[in-house]
């Protein structure tokens, strides 16, 4: 018998990165333009669509303040603070957002995998730092052409992975419109602008075993 499929985003669904991501788009913008955009302010931008690429979120926040800086130099300021000297970067202070046991139980009945807007590297660095679980494949901003909200990444897992049901777990807007561009069903984690056709809205993660029981 195909396991189902669960093939999840990584940041706001798997770990918080309102202390990784969201505070180095903070101080990108802040570097560059002496301007420190709000979460909320941040949140907003992501909720419009077309972002989930925090480089080029973080270089339009900067060209929207008058900056006039190069995306390769907003690149390598935001990767720099990201990874610090492997000992004190951003990244280190995310923080694993599923309960012990979840992963454990949902891989007995389901194949796990990643389609994150990461560097492949990076995402596989975050979850071996978190979890033994195996997620196969992950599919990175580096595998792809196309980056959310087009579903190329989804239908590279999709097509190299025998299957029954699937369905994509994520936080954005670009996220559901991925889903929606692979028909494939969407389930929304959080409270952002995921109104666009998701079969459900979890607070968090640890809600998912509840809303794919009635499918299974």
């Amino acid at each position: 018998m195909k396991k189902d499929l669960l093939v999840f985003d990584m940041d706001g669904v798997l770990v918080d990165v309102s202390e990784s991501y969201r505070a180095a788009i903070q101080a990108t913008v802040k570097h560059f333009t002496g301007d420190e955009p709000t979460r909320d302010e941040i949140q907003q931008w992501k909720n419009r669509g077309g972002f989930n690429d925090d480089w080029h979120l973080s270089h339009q926040m900067i060209h929207a303040r008058g900056g006039s800086t190069t995306h390769p130099h907003v690149v390598d300021y935001f990767q720099h603070i990201f990874h610090g000297d492997g000992s004190n970067g951003l990244i280190l202070r995310e923080r694993w957002l599923a309960a012990d046991g979840l992963f454990e139980r949902l891989s007995k009945t389901h194949t796990l995998a990643v389609f994150t807007g990461r560097l492949r590297w990076e995402a596989k660095l975050t979850l071996d730092r978190f979890t033994t679980i195996h997620f196969d494949p992950i599919v990175g901003a580096d595998d792809v052409t196309r980056t959310k909200p087009d579903p190329e990444g989804l239908l590279k897992i999709c097509s190299t992975v025998d299957y029954g049901k699937c369905w994509y777990i994520g936080d954005t807007i670009d996220d559901a419109r991925a889903a929606h561009a692979a028909g494939v069903p969407f389930i929304g984690v959080g409270h952002g602008n995921l109104g666009e056709g998701a079969v459900a809205v979890l607070e968090d993660i640890n809600s998912l075993e509840a809303a794919i029981a009635p499918h299974s």
